[in-house]
């Protein structure tokens, strides 16, 4: 998983609450079990008109949004099933932060395992962030998490909660595999150990 440190970006405004999972990522999408691949197909519905082609008033089909890797919305973002392929979706759109008031605690935390930094703040905040998204690439937002700070481009910083823990593991790019792995020596030890302690256990060969 790749780090999450500080990151400079251009943020798109989607003032809309309870987004939905189905909407970020529709049913008819989830055959796939790749994490890649899902980017063209986030926000469907909004982004395409019924004969496929592009809806050029939805935000992120417009420029400098399309590059987009903050998004900024209203409350209870990713509710509705929990599919994981909606962080899988928004990741390879090319988004690693959003901004809500609330969010949805299965996607909340499905956000965090992929590599997406959430953040809640209040909803006058994000309306400001709204405003600072739509004056378009000249105002990057800048989300710095050693410091736990969201700096708008007049230079103001907006402090942000977050679990030490979950903190932790962003820094470092860590998801579940890579926090079993930081254990591989110990396992090991730990393997030997139960080879010599139980000799008398059969040997299970896969071959």
């Amino acid at each position: 998983m790749e780090k999450f440190v500080t990151l400079s970006a251009v943020a798109a405004a989607l003032p809309e609450a309870n987004i939905d999972t189905d909407k970020i990522i529709p049913a008819r999408f989830l055959k796939t079990t790749q994490r890649t691949g899902l980017g063209k197909h986030a926000f469907d519905a909004m982004r395409y008109l019924p004969d496929g082609t592009e809806n050029p008033d939805f935000v992120l089909n417009q420029q400098p949004w399309r590059k987009a890797e903050i998004l900024v919305t209203y409350d209870n973002l990713g509710c509705g099933s929990s599919r994981e392929h909606a962080p899988w979706a928004l990741l390879d759109f090319g988004i690693r932060c959003v901004i809500a008031p609330s969010f949805a605690d299965i996607f909340f935390n499905n956000c965090f395992k992929n590599g997406i930094l959430p953040i809640r703040l209040p909803r006058e905040v994000c309306d400001e962030l709204m405003g600072d998204a739509q004056m378009g690439s000249n105002a990057r937002l800048t989300v710095d998490l050693p410091r736990q700070v969201v700096i708008r481009p007049d230079g103001e910083e907006v402090p942000f909660e977050i679990d030490a823990f979950r903190k932790h593991l962003l820094l470092e790019g860590l998801d579940d595999i890579g926090q079993t792995l930081n254990h591989e020596a110990s396992i090991a030890t730990f393997e030997k150990r139960l080879d010599q302690d139980k000799s008398w256990l059969p040997t299970i060969h896969f071959d």
